[in-house]
């Protein structure tokens, strides 16, 4: 039986620290189905299709290193609910600090009551990654700063396109 797991998130865009936990991720799992949550409240920089295509072109390598296969998708419910239509029996969760895994530990519990099924493995953030957040990137890179030492240069070039035009 395949280990399926997924790693959801808004992918906002996607950064080194997303990266880092699908490179770890990838060696756990036969199929990793990364899950880009789209919720109609939220006003996101990039449109879903544009975090899919970029999460397929970054990722779907690093997924073949590892012998892994990457799958990506959207979802605008319960995070298990997504993990059900996956096949998955993983849930994949970055944590970067103790604020972090305080909340992820929260969520984990309320998951595991809804899909007892569905495991939450955490992946601790490298060193190198743990102060990069998406919205700390969108913000740098909207006021013209470089942000090329905490994205993919192509995930850079992307965010000076889309700064460019507002």
């Amino acid at each position: 039986m395949p280990r399926i797991a997924l790693f959801a998130g808004s992918f906002d865009p996607i950064t080194n620290g997303h990266l880092d936990v699908v490179a770890s991720a990838a060696r756990l799992a036969d199929r990793l189905v990364l899950a880009v949550g789209v919720h109609p409240g939220k006003a996101p920089l990039f449109s879903a299709d544009e975090r899919l295509a970029m999460l397929g072109e970054i990722c779907g390598p690093l997924g073949r290193t590892a012998g892994c296969e990457v799958a990506c998708t959207t979802f605008g419910d319960l995070v298990v609910s997504a993990a059900r239509r996956a096949g998955a029996t993983i849930l994949i969760r970055g944590v970067r600090d103790a604020a972090d895994f305080d909340y992820e530990m929260q969520m984990a519990g309320m998951n595991a009551a809804m899909a007892p099924e569905v495991q939450t493995v955490f992946l601790p953030a490298s060193p190198a990654v743990r102060p990069i957040t998406a919205t700390l990137v969108r913000q740098i890179a909207s006021m013209g700063g470089d942000v090329s030492a905490f994205v993919p240069a192509q995930v850079a070039a992307r965010l000076k396109q889309k700064f460019a035009k507002a």
